[in-house]
């Protein structure tokens, strides 16, 4: 045996040997930290039968651990609760004015109640609607109204979750978003050059392949892939893509580099010329005028449906979105949406008597370095979902192991494949896993799994909470 081999023998020994029985850590997930060098503490979890709630297994299920996107599963339950699975969010577009001929004196509105849905093509129906109504020169300014979620704005000053700004994941959404601020590039490379395209195309900014071409498999760009570099002139603005890219490769992706605001000017001024309008106004920020008179409106999916973005993608924008819907909903005063939105969720909490002790929520994402929950809260919450009216519905949004979403290429090998239904959760020191898993007698039961360590890096965390789900799904063996 060699050094190593007898000093993770001994780890291991001292793992299981501790003051917590070895009974309360499957013994492949103990022996796995203890390989890695993580405290007991890294780990918290429970399993309870789905039928009767009753508690089988469990280690520190009360503590207050970073929960990572499993917290999506708490805005989930409380927003199909609360709102029911037909809700949809809206964007308005109107004309505050006179109509003169062909000449709009006045103001065109957009107005925006969280309809994650709408985006440049759909905008453009609308302009398109305005222009089959006679107008075509708009005299007046462009009015955005987000003030259905107060403040209107909540990214402004906020410095970026992490080094990758520039992604859907890490958009901070407000009332009325077009296509999530993201223009969609593809990017092709020869032996010398990088040309971008980009969609749709916005009046006064322009995308310009900048990369250092190098010799790597296509497949790594994303690897090799840096935040763009945004220059200013004037009234334009050009975005560059700098950093290593491959040569002779061709790659797609999607970017919110614009600031939200010149983007959707710049949109509106491309698409109504593109109608044969003209527009001479400004944008600016401001309530609907009353009186303001509707040209159209879209809806976005029922939030049935979005809930298959919100758990299967694990889609940061769409779930942050709902939360504050919850508190823009509400009738909970004047405070501020988020927090309007908390009262909403503790509110949903106290009313099924599940004991919040330990949450912490900021968006309801888990997209976040200070959101808490215990996995005894998150249980709760899965099995009142799973009680609840629209079971049928929470249920369908979860990933289906090595099936769909984040567990698809997980539990390959596990009984656990194609039947069990997690939600994954990653973040940096933070992994997770929470949903149901049938055991191999056909007996359900809800899992919940966090672990939180530096060193919980995810090829580290994964095989862990998977190990524990194998052991669920085999009927928790005794070792």
């Amino acid at each position: 045996m060699t050094p190593r081999s007898r000093l993770a023998l001994a780890a291991a020994f001292l793992f299981l040997a501790g003051d917590v029985a070895a009974q309360d850590l499957p013994r492949a997930v103990a022996e796995r930290m203890a390989a890695e060098g993580l405290p007991r503490s890294a780990l918290a979890y429970v399993v309870r039968r789905a039928d009767d709630g009753r508690e089988v297994a469990s280690f520190q299920p009360g503590a207050a651990m970073a929960p990572a996107s499993t917290l999506k599963l708490l805005t989930s339950a409380v927003a199909l609760d609360r709102l029911g699975p037909a809700w949809r969010g809206a964007t308005e577009m109107l004309v505050a004015g006179e109509r003169r001929g062909d000449t709009l004196r006045g103001d065109l509105v957009l107005r925006g109640r969280a309809d994650v849905d709408f985006d440049w093509v759909s905008l453009r129906r609308m302009l398109q609607r305005l222009r089959l109504q006679g107008v075509r020169e708009i005299q007046g300014d462009l009015l955005l109204d987000r003030t259905y979620f107060q403040p209107p704005r909540t990214d402004i000053g906020v410095p970026p979750f992490d080094d990758a700004p520039e992604f859907r994941y890490n958009v901070i959404p407000d009332a009325l978003m077009v296509g999530m601020n993201l223009v969609d590039l593809e990017l092709v490379s020869d032996a010398r050059t990088l040309r971008v395209a980009s969609t749709p195309s916005i009046a006064g900014i322009a995308f310009e392949g900048r990369a250092t071409l190098v010799d790597a498999p296509c497949d790594d760009w994303e690897d090799l892939w840096k935040t763009p570099r945004v220059r200013e002139s004037g009234r334009r603005e050009t975005v560059e893509l700098t950093g290593p890219f491959p040569r002779d490769c061709a790659a797609s992706t999607a970017i919110a580099m614009v600031d939200r605001d010149r983007y959707i000017e710049g949109l509106v001024r491309s698409l109504w010329r593109e109608l044969g309008g003209a527009w001479r106004g400004r944008l600016r920020e401001a309530p609907t005028p009353a009186g303001a008179r509707h040209v159209a409106v879209h809806r976005s999916r029922p939030l049935g449906e979005l809930l298959r973005d919100i758990d299967k993608r694990s889609d940061n924008p769409t779930a942050r979105t709902m939360f504050l819907v919850l508190g823009a909903e509400s009738q909970a005063g004047d405070a501020p949406t988020a927090a309007r939105a908390e009262r909403v969720v503790r509110d949903w909490l106290a009313a099924h008597r599940i004991d919040a002790s330990g949450l912490v929520l900021e968006n309801g994402s888990g997209l976040s370095r200070t959101e808490r929950v215990s996995p005894a809260l998150l249980a709760e919450v899965i099995l009142a979902a799973r009680a609840g009216p629209w079971a049928p519905e929470f249920a369908s949004s979860l990933p289906i192991a090595a099936v769909d979403g984040g567990v698809r290429k997980r539990l390959v090998d596990s009984p656990a494949a194609g039947r069990a239904r997690l939600k994954t959760g990653t973040l940096r020191d933070a992994s997770a896993l929470a949903g149901w898993v049938p055991a191999a007698d056909g007996t359900l039961y809800v899992v919940v799994a966090i672990v939180n360590d530096t060193r919980a890096v995810k090829q580290v965390a994964r095989p862990m909470l998977d190990a524990m789900v194998d052991w669920v799904a085999r009927g928790m063996p005794r070792e």
